[in-house]
């Protein structure tokens, strides 16, 4: 895989950093990490990145669960960096509750934010994929999307939802030259869940076969493999990474 350009939606989060860097490695590629507007640690990431030598990763700012603005977001990106040939739907929120105290907001926030932003991206880019014969696009699903979470009626049912839809779009451009996939992750070692309480994430870890949390790196390998060469003769697969936790 050289020279693509490449779109990471929720690119700055600890799983989107890992893919940013894996998929910026290829030689030629190009890659546009998406961001919302006025994200206040962009420009420190961006700094972070450079110093490591990733002179091909820019910021790309968006709010992916707003079609207008995605919109524009991806005509921004072609017109700055050129069309896009891989597509990573990854921008992800979690607003947890159980359903009867679920409020609307909470139950619209992550529809809108992790299954409607795949539409809202997706349906900018599949088109030009299609005409210039070659695309790759792999939707960050969950286990907790195929085996359901309690308190998670919301998110669980957006992340199955990503995962419905590449398998229905998968059908749509497969004679296209693109292809379409999910990849559903465990617990993964970000930021974010290792600022839990110590005893929450202990409990979480004894409930992984494995023993221990996935790291960002390794659902990185998994996209690369998808979305490389050698993964052509795969679409509308649902890959599980989860150390055990569910298997299909």
């Amino acid at each position: 895989m050289t020279g693509r350009v490449v779109l990471v939606t929720g690119g700055m989060g600890g799983i989107g950093t890992a893919i940013c860097r894996r998929l910026a490695a290829a030689q030629g590629n190009v890659v546009a990490a998406n961001c919302l507007p006025g994200y206040d640690r962009k420009d420190e990431w961006l700094a972070g990145l450079r110093a490591e030598g990733f002179h091909n990763i820019h910021a790309a700012e968006g709010d992916v669960a707003d079609y207008d603005s995605a919109t524009a977001m991806v005509s921004h990106v072609e017109a700055s960096i050129g069309p896009v040939d891989i597509l990573i739907n990854n921008a992800g929120i979690v607003r947890d509750n159980v359903l009867r105290k679920m409020s609307v907001g909470e139950w619209l926030s992550v529809i809108d934010t992790n299954l409607n932003a795949t539409f809202n991206v997706t349906r900018n880019v599949v088109e030009g994929m299609s005409e210039r014969g070659w695309g790759r696009i792999v939707n960050l699903s969950s286990v907790n999307g195929q085996r359901g979470q309690f308190g998670q009626t919301n998110y669980s049912a957006a992340k199955a939802g990503m995962h419905g839809f590449a398998m229905a779009l998968a059908q749509e451009v497969v004679k296209k030259g693109v292809t379409v996939n999910s990849v559903s992750p465990g617990y993964v070692a970000t930021e974010m869940l290792r600022s839990m309480r110590p005893d929450v994430l202990e409990k979480i870890i004894a409930g992984i076969p494995m023993g221990r949390l996935a790291t960002p790196e390794e659902i990185a390998s998994l996209v690369a493999y998808l979305v490389s060469e050698e993964a052509g003769y795969i679409t509308g697969a649902n890959i599980a990474i989860n150390g055990g936790m569910y298997m299909s």
